[in-house]
């Protein structure tokens, strides 16, 4: 939004009544308690919801009972402001996050205008673990009637079981219902001799993409002509696939819209799925196999087509990079996260489009068991490749990576040879390879087994898996040396020259420091070692100045 957007936006909210509960004010004019933060996004995410708004809205440096700009201080710097989009979503319910935070700069002072996106369809948003809500101007906990009547939102209302008004079986692509039919002997072979014998419209029915002869939004996405995804208006039914170069070039694409049991396997065909060798158990024969499972393309496409929000009136799209594809479909991960779903396996509760997956099980595109997602784990440690990656980091949206290649294959051939690791651990393990940050439970989880070794959250492989997956020279880069050898180094050196300056031992220790430290820790390290051998040690003393320090052996240790 431009500045004048904003200030009209800020006018209107300003002129309405103060007990408007999707809304709230504050002066917040040098800091605001985090934790309270947290506890109005989700207080006002919840509201937004009950109140039929887009978005809730938190605003600060005006005054909440006198309504005039006060100006606020808080966070000054914008990286600072939007920093605060992770530091929120790693504790909300499904990373739920602002939608945006928007600065507004007046005569009387900075206005910052928190916009939190409306709790999704069956889903409160919780901070914490706890649900909040307003009442008037106090907040509080949501209460269960109204938790109650955010979850049953989606048992209540599921948009792909509507019937499209005016449509008949004419709608439909007569090949899309050959196939259909075929699916569907593939799903249920005890049915097939009785299914030649249902005509087209009893078929529909029994196998639920129609209702009582009525055509539904179901049916126009998997059976529906192309020319016919008028009937969804306004929402959308298209895939969008995008063909990137490694420097994320666009080279091609193309849009795919209904019927989509035909259209899946026109995305499919899309995919250069090349060979992909390499050597594996000591052998000089390669392996050939192709860079992506079908059943993982399949898999993660379909769930995107059965989990789709599309009254966000989006496209699915499948980008495809020379080494990863990644999927994205709009809508909240309901189950919360991926872990969940692998601990589970088994179905969900309920989902966003129930009669849409319906359908999708019975033409046996999908598998109602819950075991999908984490089949495509299984199938992607057997190749010796790394992990799904799961990014559920944006509202409302769900983008899932798959990388065709290996990453380590030293490393990932350990991940294999140790059966006796569960698929969580190995998941973990994954992010370790790939250098992505671990939760404080996922580190104390792999320090317990002795998987890895350091301080959180800098750490590294422990030295028995290193020596397996031949990584030893990175585990003494990354394990380097206790503090009593940089003393040692540091004393012979000032024994030989007479003194050392800051430089002098930067170039000493610098490159012996353990790789998991960046610059600026590896500096604080040598740092506090040299406080240490001054203060506690006193072996060392600084005869210089404080920005010049050079430093000499003492008396006492002379």
């Amino acid at each position: 939004m431009t500045q004048e957007e904003l200030k009209k936006l800020l006018d209107e909210f300003v002129a309405l009544p103060s007990e408007t509960e999707w809304l709230e004010f504050k002066e917040a004019k040098d800091n605001y308690d985090f934790h309270k933060l947290g506890e109005y996004f989700s207080a006002l995410s919840n509201e937004a919801n009950l109140k039929g708004k887009p978005s809730g809205w938190l605003i600060f440096g005006i005054d909440n009972k006198t309504r005039n700009i006060v100006g606020t201080r808080y966070r000054p710097h914008r990286n600072s402001l939007d920093s605060l989009k992770l530091e929120i979503a790693n504790k909300t319910t499904n990373r739920i996050t602002f939608m945006e935070i928007h600065e507004l700069h007046l005569t009387e002072g900075r206005v910052i205008m928190f916009q939190i996106p409306a709790a999704p369809k069956g889903i409160p948003i919780a901070w914490e673990g706890h649900y909040y809500g307003r009442d008037g101007q106090s907040i509080g906990a949501l209460n269960i009637q109204e938790i109650e009547q955010i979850r049953n939102q989606v048992k209540d209302y599921d948009w792909s079981a509507q019937i499209c008004d005016g449509a008949t079986i004419q709608e439909l692509d007569p090949n899309a219902i050959i196939k259909a039919r075929e699916k569907y002997k593939e799903k249920f072979p005890q049915k097939a001799q009785e299914v030649d014998k249902w005509d087209d419209i009893a078929f529909l029915n029994k196998s639920k993409v129609t209702i009582q002869d009525k055509i539904t939004r179901t049916a126009i996405i998997l059976l529906g002509k192309e020319e016919s995804e008028h009937f969804l208006s306004p929402s959308i039914a298209k895939i969008s696939w995008v063909l990137k170069d490694e420097n994320d070039w666009e080279k091609d694409y193309e849009h795919f819209g209904p019927p989509f049991l035909l259209n899946s396997d026109a995305v499919y065909s899309k995919i250069r799925n090349l060979k992909y060798r390499y050597l594996l158990k000591n052998t000089l024969f390669p392996t050939e196999i192709t860079q992506y499972e079908p059943y993982v393309i399949r898999e993660a496409l379909h769930n995107c087509i059965a989990h789709q929000d599309y009254g966000l009136k989006g496209r699915i799209t499948v980008v495809e990079k020379p080494d990863e594809l990644i999927f994205t479909n709009l809508g909240s991960f309901i189950p919360g996260s991926v872990e969940k779903v692998i601990e589970q396996d088994a179905p969900q509760e309920y989902y966003r489009n129930q009669f849409l997956v319906n359908a999708m099980v019975n033409l046996n595109m999908i598998d109602t068991i819950g075991s999908g997602i984490k089949k495509m784990f299984i199938l992607q440690r057997n190749r010796y490749f790394p992990m799904p990656d799961y990014d559920l980091g944006e509202p409302d949206k769900v983008k899932v990576r798959i990388i065709g290649k290996v990453l380590d294959e030293n490393y990932t051939k350990m991940l294999i040879d140790n059966t006796n690791l569960d698929i969580k651990t190995v998941i973990y393990l994954d992010k370790v390879q790939k250098k992505q940050r671990l939760t404080k439970d996922e580190f104390k989880l792999l320090k317990a087994q002795k998987l890895i070794e350091g301080r959180y959250p800098n750490f590294f492989v422990v030295a028995k898996i290193a020596a397996i997956a031949g990584d030893k020279a990175s585990y003494i880069r990354n394990r380097a040396f206790d503090k009593e050898y940089y003393k040692k180094m540091i004393i012979a050196f000032i024994k030989k020259y007479g003194a050392a300056t800051r430089q002098d031992i930067n170039n000493l220790i610098l490159d012996k420091l353990s790789d998991t430290l960046d610059e600026r820790q590896k500096q604080n390290k040598i740092t506090n070692l040299l406080a240490e051998m001054a203060r506690k040690d006193k072996t060392i003393k600084n005869n210089g100045s404080y920005k010049k320090p050079n430093w000499i052996l003492t008396e006492f240790y002379k």
